[in-house]
């Protein structure tokens, strides 16, 4: 078994995905995972178009086949019709993670009164954990701020390698017995 991190970035927009304008999503989402992962990873990056069956086929792909241990969507969590984001992602769920789609809001909630409006969900699919962000550069990296310590312990949980984070970015919690003494 690999320990190198499979990060799966899907930036879910008609107009950056037809070329209308430039997708901030995925850079933003690889420049915080830059400065925050210090474990070996890489990951596979897909700009899609907001339809349901076309991000159900992305998540389900990138999960079964590519075998990411986390998916990211950025995109497509509010209440417009055009938004299902959240509607395909619990579709391939095999469990919800709740607390991911409340902590979510609740840190965007400090920034922004709309973040009443966000609909992003979390969830389990198979060894891979799929969290929607929102789709702005700040309130990604406000968001990933605020509920990525979580994450390397719940990839542990469901298989997939053990990650380790720069501090200064943000400290991976997990419970004393799950945790392993640092490499010389």
């Amino acid at each position: 078994m690999s320990h190198e991190l499979l990060i799966g970035l899907v930036s879910i927009s008609d107009r950056a995905s037809s070329g209308v304008y430039e997708d901030k999503g995925i850079p933003a989402l690889k420049e915080w995972f830059g400065a925050a992962i210090k474990s070996p990873w890489r990951m596979e990056a897909r700009l899609i178009p907001d339809e349901q069956p076309v991000i159900e086929a992305t998540l389900i792909e990138l999960a079964d086949s590519v075998g990411c241990h986390l998916v990211l969507t950025t995109g497509g969590t509010g209440p417009a019709p055009r938004d299902v984001t959240p509607e395909a992602t619990l579709a391939v769920a095999h469990k919800v993670m709740p607390g991911f789609g409340e902590a979510m809001r609740a840190v965007s909630l400090k920034y922004v009164p709309t973040a009443i409006l966000s609909r992003q969900v979390g969830v389990i699919r198979g060894k891979t954990l799929i969290l929607n962000l929102p789709g702005q550069p700040k309130a990604i990296k406000e968001t990933l701020d605020g509920i990525f310590a979580a994450v390397p312990y719940c990839i542990d949980l469901i298989g997939g390698p053990y990650i380790e984070t720069h501090e200064a970015v943000v400290k991976a919690f997990r419970p004393k017995s799950a945790a392993r003494p640092a490499p010389n």
